[in-house]
């Protein structure tokens, strides 16, 4: 009954969302339309809030466990470069290697490209679905304070003046998969490593594919 439901549920956020453009944005995107301030802080939602999933949950096997890797890049080391085709997130490290992680990205219609900096950091950030979300998903709280079971995960890195995060996640098997609604999702352990690595003001670049 739990998995009719659930099914159910995505139908109707699929059919109330419907597609939209994909995204590009140059520089630090200014020109992209800034929804209301809800909105801001609730991108990205999980499908089940609630749902506990412990900070040092990691991926810790496969393509998608955090790994150092050879990286072809001409952005100076510290750069956090995110290929949303390939599911990764990479921070530069010099001498043609990056530490590279596994996300989750926008699903069909929500990807987007660009250049920003890292504005704000949060731990355990909180959680507020906007009105839309809830006509849509009435059953959802209207606020949840930051913790193990709230969908934003243990940690938030704010990208720009822009409304997308790179973020934690109480759904770790969603990495890998192109789900979200335009944020960067990382397993909650490695969004913590990532948190510490990353300071104010750091280069993002996203995306779509490699290009060297």
């Amino acid at each position: 009954m739990r998995e009719i439901i659930r099914a159910a549920l995505h139908g109707l956020i699929v059919s109330g969302l419907g597609l939209a453009p994909v995204l590009t944005l140059p520089g630090v995107a200014a020109a992209q339309p800034r929804p209301p301030a809800a909105l801001q802080e609730t991108m990205d939602i999980g499908d089940e809030p609630g749902r506990v999933s412990t900070e040092e949950v990691s991926i810790t096997e496969g393509p998608y466990a955090r790994q150092m890797v050879l990286f072809r890049s001409n952005e100076a080391p510290g750069t956090v470069v995110i290929h949303s085709a390939e599911r990764f997130l990479y921070v530069v490290q010099g001498n043609g290697r990056a530490l590279r992680y596994g996300i989750g990205v926008g699903r069909e219609g929500f990807t987007w490209s660009g250049q920003v900096q890292v504005s704000r950091k949060a731990e355990w950030p909180d959680w507020r679905p906007p009105p839309e979300m809830l006509q849509r998903q009435p059953y959802l709280p209207r606020f949840m304070a930051g913790g193990p079971g709230n969908p934003m995960g243990s940690r938030a890195l704010y990208l720009g003046s822009t409304v997308f995060r790179i973020h934690g996640t109480n759904q770790p098997e969603t990495i890998g998969q192109a789900i979200s609604s335009g944020c960067f999702r990382l397993a909650n352990g490695d969004i913590a490593d990532l948190y510490e690595r990353v300071p104010l003001g750091t280069k993002v670049v996203i995306r779509h594919k490699a290009t060297l």
